[in-house]
């Protein structure tokens, strides 16, 4: 049984019955990098776009005929105005994370997020929580170098990767939209990597979760950086917290073969994962083979999978794939679309969704 439930997870939440789900296995949205579109503008001009036009573009064309999200205007960076725009005093209503004007707000939004997902939480129950971090930088794709030339260089990565009779050419564009954010942020100098997943983990931590693990996303294929003065960042972080000291943990469904004897041995905390693009509006998708170890190893067969952010519905199509039942949260509705008619394509157990707004 799949759950689609459409609306802010913090509300959604506190109408959920407590000790109900085994697992949770969630990636909010990243600190600073989009909008989700899911906001309204309260008064001013309804005509205003609410962002500056110097980041949106003039109508150019990318090679595949879409705009990039800088020309959309998606993009946060400097372009999109958060709360209040200057140009016709209206302001900004929206339930998304990610669009905090400090990384302490981003990481108090989350800890209220999860104070309620411990509620519904068994007592034996585990989170797996990817993040990925950010650079404070005041350049407009958050690079040190031509912006142009590093989507270029992904795009011809992305082409060589992937075949493109299977998933389109529009997802590279998709995939190389979510480059660094561009806003100098009171407390941090330009250049400095923020620590966003650190700062969420030792947040929850402080706040009574047990932090369990870090597990190291190594992507093979990371998105090409034209930086000179780092190293190309080919990494995330999943965390694994409990509720409780004793928790629910399938070591044997996981373990991994040893490569000098036939013997298997426990999974080691560094999962090597190739990303994909995903050929529909939401892109920042984790794939199917990351998330299948924590499901796998925090809900039994015929337990319950929760995530908050349900996004296109990866953890509810991997948690049906190997017999577990899931519950998805999304506050968008288009995305809650594409999760519905990718569960009934793609998950072979599926055979009934509910979708209900909240």
């Amino acid at each position: 049984m799949i759950d689609i439930l459409q609306g802010n997870c913090l509300e959604v939440l506190k109408d959920l019955p407590t000790q109900t789900f085994h697992t949770v296995v969630t990636s909010p949205p990243y600190w600073g990098l989009r909008d989700y579109q899911t906001g309204i503008w309260v008064g001013g001009d309804s005509n205003c776009k609410h962002m500056r036009t110097t980041k949106i573009g003039k109508n150019v064309k990318t090679t595949t005929g879409h705009q990039s999200m800088h020309e959309q205007g998606n993009v946060v960076g400097d372009a999109i105005y958060k709360s209040v725009c200057p140009k016709c005093g209206a302001k900004r209503k929206d339930f998304q994370l990610g669009l905090e004007n400090t990384p302490k707000e981003y990481v108090d939004n989350l800890v209220k997020v999860f104070r309620e997902v411990k509620k519904v939480l068994r007592d034996d129950g585990t989170v797996w929580l990817n993040l990925g971090d950010t650079y404070c930088s005041s350049r407009p794709k958050g690079t040190s170098g031509n912006s142009n030339n590093v989507g270029n260089a992904y795009k011809k990565h992305m082409e060589k990767e992937f075949d493109f009779g299977r998933i389109g050419k529009t997802s590279i564009l998709k995939t190389n939209q979510h480059r660094g954010r561009g806003k100098i942020v009171d407390g941090f100098k330009e250049k400095d990597l923020i620590g966003i997943p650190w700062r969420v983990a030792f947040a929850l931590q402080e706040d009574g979760w047990y932090l369990r693990q870090d597990i190291i996303w190594n992507k093979p294929n990371p998105m090409p950086e034209s930086v000179q003065d780092r190293c190309t960042k080919a990494h995330e972080y999943i965390f694994l917290l409990s509720k409780n000291a004793k928790y629910y943990y399938d070591n044997d469904a996981i373990k991994e073969h040893n490569q000098n004897s036939y013997e298997k041995r426990n999974k080691r905390s560094v999962w090597t994962v190739s990303p994909k693009p995903f050929h529909q509006a939401h892109f920042a998708v984790y794939p199917t083979e990351l998330i299948t170890p924590c499901i796998l190893a925090g809900c039994p067969e015929g337990g319950h999978v929760l995530d908050p952010f349900g996004g296109a519905g990866t953890t509810a199509v991997v948690a049906d794939r190997h017999k577990r039942n899931a519950t998805i949260i999304e506050l968008n509705k288009d995305y809650v679309e594409i999760a519905k008619n990718r569960l009934q394509n793609d998950a072979p157990l599926f055979t009934e969704v509910n979708i209900k707004k909240t």
